[in-house]
């Protein structure tokens, strides 16, 4: 595997294990599902911080700001599938301008 296909599938898995364990607590906490909605979302949130340690970029600072791009955009997928959230055009114009910077930030030459 190509090392920019591995950082881009990994920060694909990134953003399911962030925008999932947000979305288990949201449950949790805002629909009154209980703990243990809670607690999956934590164990979530915290496979997110391990995966993002995986990029094969070690300088956090790159990853972080790149990652921003695919949250935003993992974000409003997710909201679409499993909220039947219905991004407008201008949701997702800036969703391209953020996964445009995400593709400088990372893949640039340097």
């Amino acid at each position: 595997m190509t090392s920019v296909l591995r950082s881009a599938v990994l920060f694909a898995v990134a953003a399911l294990a962030e925008i999932g364990g947000v979305w288990l607590v949201w449950q949790g906490v805002r629909e009154h599902r209980g703990a243990l909605w809670i607690v999956a979302g934590a164990v979530a949130l915290g496979a997110y911080g391990v995966v993002a340690t995986l990029q094969p970029d070690g300088n956090l600072g790159r990853n972080l700001a790149a990652y921003g791009g695919v949250f935003v955009v993992g974000s409003l997928a997710w909201g679409r599938v499993v909220d039947g959230f219905r991004p407008d055009r201008f949701d997702l114009a800036g969703a391209l301008i953020c996964l445009l910077g995400f593709a400088v930030i990372m893949y640039a030459p340097r």
